[in-house]
């Protein structure tokens, strides 16, 4: 293991995520790079673990407790504060910047989201998620803390690590995104970002940074790409986004996920995520991973599914 470059951790809220998990990523990036890393999780369990096993040192606690909060950020000048989608978030978000400030923190890295930008104090979106955010980043604004906001556009875990089922058997992306264009980024690439800034952030603070994919394109594009990567016909078939509704609910999705889902998909419709910048490649000195490439390094995920044994 590296030897520690810096005497206090940095602090990464969130690094026990699932799916592309920006939060464990930066927590990898930033150990690998030498720095101590503390770990917030929610629950001790084999993620937990695994931070451990990196080097991390956890703290495991609630967001919305104080107590929790104190123990996670005492003793950290660097944090950087994600969090997944939740109709806890904004009470979180302000806890954690009274408590940043409280302890004078020096750099505070917010993984926001790039709606924002379009939001003002007279329209948001009808996602509340999204309008969250928004609000988190006027309480941050508010505090006087040295903030770096970090706006992504839509993640590529998010939109297409949810529908492997239909590419793997029907070699179809069905799905409710009309014909607007996307520039959608991995979460890697926001990770490697959010790490270059942790490890230097005095020059960063009062940016704020807006991340996208290599290019826009429509979904038909997209689906080109994964044709490519895959080695076989992959389609777009747009299904409308009540069906979609329907079906999260179906699935037992909470009403504030499915709302945050639902609005997405409307907004994708009218061609809202239809953005590019330059500044992951500005940041980083690396341009982010195209479409193919995360298809290729995922492709066991998309892979044909398996013809069913006779009986079955």
């Amino acid at each position: 293991m590296n030897e520690a470059k810096d005497e206090l951790p940095v602090l990464v809220t969130g690094a026990a995520g699932r799916i592309g998990s920006v939060g464990r990523v930066v927590t990898e990036l930033l150990l690998a790079r030498g720095f101590r890393v503390r770990a917030q999780v929610r629950v001790d369990d084999e993620r937990a673990a695994m931070l451990r096993e990196l080097g991390a040192e956890v703290v495991v606690g609630d967001l919305l407790d104080l107590t929790a909060v104190h123990r996670a950020i005492e003793g950290c000048e660097r944090l950087c504060f994600a969090m997944s989608v939740s109709t806890s978030y904004l009470e979180a978000a302000a806890n954690v910047a009274v408590v940043a400030k409280h302890h004078r923190v020096k750099a505070f890295v917010n993984l926001s989201q790039m709606t924002v930008n379009e939001m003002d104090i007279f329209n948001t979106t009808p996602s509340p998620q999204q309008k969250q955010h928004w609000l988190a980043e006027q309480i941050l604004s508010w505090s006087g803390l040295p903030v770096v906001e970090v706006r992504p556009t839509a993640f590529m875990e998010g939109l297409f690590l949810q529908i492997t089922r239909g590419i793997s058997v029907q070699n179809k992306i069905m799905a409710p995104w009309g014909r607007g264009k996307n520039s959608v980024i991995a979460a890697f690439d926001v990770a490697r970002v959010i790490a270059e800034i942790l490890s230097d952030p005095a020059q960063h603070i009062g940016q704020t940074y807006h991340l996208t994919g290599p290019v826009s394109q429509d979904i038909d594009a997209v689906a080109r790409e994964f044709s490519a990567a895959l080695g076989r016909t992959i389609t777009y078939v747009d299904v409308p986004p009540e069906m979609m509704k329907e079906q999260l609910a179906a699935f037992g999705m909470p009403p504030h996920v499915i709302s945050h889902v639902v609005t997405m998909a409307q907004l994708h419709r009218d061609n809202r995520y239809d953005r590019f910048s330059n500044d992951v490649e500005g940041l980083t000195g690396i341009p982010p991973m195209s479409v193919r490439e995360f298809v290729r390094k995922n492709a066991h995920a998309f892979a044909p599914a398996a013809a069913p044994s006779v009986g079955e």
